[in-house]
């Protein structure tokens, strides 16, 4: 009997617990692979709603999320407490996924003790290596380390094989992102957000959602304050028709302008970060989306909820190509032009509100498994 692939999954926030779940489950699922998760808990409190939202019980949980620790610090400590753990389980492979502190250094420590490193959400490139700051690079790093890419489109294949990245190490997978979303938006809105939606009388043929989140790092100082000030001129210009749903992220970069600015503002409501569930269902609700963030460019596109980006790159451009995004930046004049665009023209609003599928057939998880087992040196 030759013995089981053993396969150990890391990861250390929201966005990555998120998009790893149905891959973890569809790991678990699979007779001829063991499977392990080890967090790093690089983010604490939203990562637990995710393990928690999607039953997952970590094997190993490094719990090194510290308050205000640089990157340098949080790498250094992924290094230190991570290491022991992978020479003790000795995986045949380890799975990261995206492009996050915890990935960079997973998959360098892959490579150190000579696990096959598997890295999911695999060629995504802006081409900026400022922006997104630090992912930018770290998905590079990752992408140097990696033995097989799993990338989610044609796209980020494409982006690979320019960097000298072989075919043969290369898996067109489609993007978990789906398939979390498919199994989340079957499930019922959760009551708080029934009671949001009623109170704030955001309905069909009420006053239109929309749904603003926004915390990149390259996005912190005049970005934020621009965006903020863009959204206050929404919220006074179409005061009887549109509510403004702002889930607020915890960095302090962000909290203090947000909450300067906004606080107390006629129809903007400003919340805590929200778990995956309610985020999904606001998402859902949404007329449209004000974002910087990854996941929700994705998620956007596959609802068909029309999404500024406001950035001056995407690494999703199958999403713009799709119609569904639009890159808009972070000048106030201009996100408050495109949306307006949005709210006066139906015809505009109309050629963007259309659900595609550029990311997946909400299989990837079963597609991962199977490129890890079919996987040969070359």
């Amino acid at each position: 009997m030759h013995h089981k692939l053993r396969v150990v999954s890391i990861f250390g926030t929201r966005p990555e617990a998120v998009k790893m779940a149905p891959v973890v489950k569809a790991l678990a699922a699979e007779p001829q692979i063991e499977s392990k998760v080890v967090v790093t808990a690089q983010h604490r409190e939203m990562l637990d709603q995710v393990l928690g939202l999607f039953q997952i019980t970590p094997d190993l949980d490094l719990n090194l999320m510290r308050p205000d620790q640089n990157l340098a610090e949080l790498t250094a400590n992924i290094f230190a407490n991570l290491d022991p753990v992978l020479r003790q389980l000795k995986p045949d492979w380890m799975l990261v996924q995206g492009d996050t502190t915890t990935v960079m250094a997973a998959s360098l420590l892959g490579y150190y003790n000579r696990i096959h490193v598997g890295h999911v959400e695999a060629g995504l490139r802006t081409g900026d290596r400022w922006q997104p700051f630090p992912e930018e690079l770290n998905r590079r790093v990752a992408s140097v380390a990696a033995d097989l890419h799993l990338a989610p489109t044609e796209h980020s294949r494409q982006n690979l094989l320019r960097e000298g990245v072989p075919d043969w190490r290369i898996a067109v997978t489609g993007n978990p992102v789906i398939d979390a979303l498919n199994e989340i938006s079957k499930r019922p809105a959760p009551p708080e957000i029934q009671a949001l939606l009623a109170e704030k009388g955001i309905h069909p043929g009420g006053r239109k959602l929309i749904l603003v989140t926004a915390h990149r790092r390259e996005n912190f100082g005049q970005p934020i304050e621009d965006i903020c000030a863009a959204l206050r001129i929404l919220s006074e210009k179409y005061a009887d028709s549109v509510h403004l749903v702002y889930p607020v992220h915890l960095n302090p970069n962000i909290q203090a302008p947000v909450y300067r600015l906004l606080d107390g503002a006629a129809n903007i409501t400003l919340l805590p970060p929200l778990d995956y569930l309610p985020l999904v269902h606001l998402e859902r609700n949404a007329y449209l989306v004000l974002t910087d963030s990854g996941g929700i460019q994705e998620e956007a596109t596959g609802l068909g909820v029309p999404a500024l980006v406001m950035r001056q790159t995407t690494e999703r451009p199958e999403g713009v190509e799709a119609g569904v995004l639009k890159l808009v930046g972070t000048q106030t004049g201009t996100i408050v032009a495109e949306t307006s665009r949005l709210l006066d023209d139906e015809q505009a609003y109309q050629a963007m509100a259309h659900a595609a599928n550029p990311f997946g057939d909400g299989h990837a998880a079963e597609h991962i498994v199977k490129a890890l087992l079919d996987f040969r040196e070359q």
